[in-house]
């Protein structure tokens, strides 16, 4: 099994300059024709011997996918590092969990698609292969990483989210519908008729004259005609209102929860530490 280290652990004691592993890290790799494949996120070491054995590289422009390559094979290219697979070899590698450690069977599948016996990494030409890495301390030890005094380093995993490189997932879709319906609206509105009226006036010396100026017994008719208005309906189109969509972030919080290690030191033997276990 593998595991990453950060470069800043190596760093105590390797000196900053671009012959240490943690000087890979920001840089870009490339593979064995000179064609660029991303940049360098880690370095992953083997949890028996310490050696560095995967180089964890950022392919890609959508996603940003994390694709291991072997470190075996590969040669220094200025300050980068290539390394000895074409591009399409290392971007069809099986994909692992870039969570600073690589499984039994994560380290198999790598070894298969790379073509190399899982079992024995000093045979099959893996442990003769060139490394750009040659003249790198390849290792270290617990009095190492804590410098030159008896003192050991107990280090912890910390979980670290952010929501740069985060994915877009679709909830869900919205469309305008614009439809016709029918309703009865009623609308009032005065209108004028006329109606017929029955006057009678006595006779009286102002209008005798004219009462008396036709014949004296006759028989006639009077038609009078009467009018009445009616609505006349006609329908207009008037605009009411315009509707559009429109999306809005809205920011929420998520609680993300994962394993992380920690190392344990034990004390042994005779000793008034009473923080054994810490």
């Amino acid at each position: 099994m593998n595991h990453s280290v950060p470069g800043n652990e190596i760093g105590e004691i390797m000196e900053p300059t671009t012959k240490t592993y943690d000087a890979w890290i920001g840089r870009d790799a490339y593979d064995r024709a000179g064609e660029k494949l991303g940049e360098i996120e880690a370095i992953y070491y083997d949890d028996v011997t310490r050696r560095p054995e995967w180089v964890a590289v950022r392919t890609g422009l959508v996603g940003r996918k994390l694709t291991f390559a072997p470190i075996a094979g590969s040669s220094p290219q200025g300050d980068d590092l290539q390394l000895a697979y074409d591009k399409a070899t290392v971007k069809d590698a099986p994909n692992c969990e870039a969570d600073g450690h690589l499984s039994e069977a994560e380290e198999q599948r790598l070894f298969a698609h790379y073509q190399y016996s899982w079992g024995d990494t000093s045979g099959t030409g893996y442990g003769e292969q060139s490394r750009a890495d040659a003249g790198f301390q390849t290792g270290w030890t617990d009095k190492d990483r804590a410098g030159s005094d008896d003192a050991m380093t107990r280090s912890e995993e910390q979980l670290r989210v952010g929501t740069e490189g985060t994915q877009r997932t679709e909830t869900g879709r919205a469309r305008l519908r614009k439809y016709v319906v029918t309703e009865q609206q009623q609308v009032t509105v005065p209108v004028t008729r006329e109606e017929v009226r029955v006057e009678r006036e006595p006779i009286t010396d102002d209008n005798r004259d004219e009462a008396l100026s036709g014949s004296e017994i006759t028989e006639s008719e009077h038609e009078v005609v009467t009018y009445e208005e009616r609505p006349v309906v006609s329908k207009e189109t008037v605009p009411k209102e315009r509707v559009r969509l429109a999306t809005e972030r809205v920011t929420d919080e998520e609680t993300v929860t994962d394993e992380v290690r920690k190392e344990r030191i034990d004390v042994e033997g005779d000793t008034d530490d009473d923080r054994n276990g810490r």
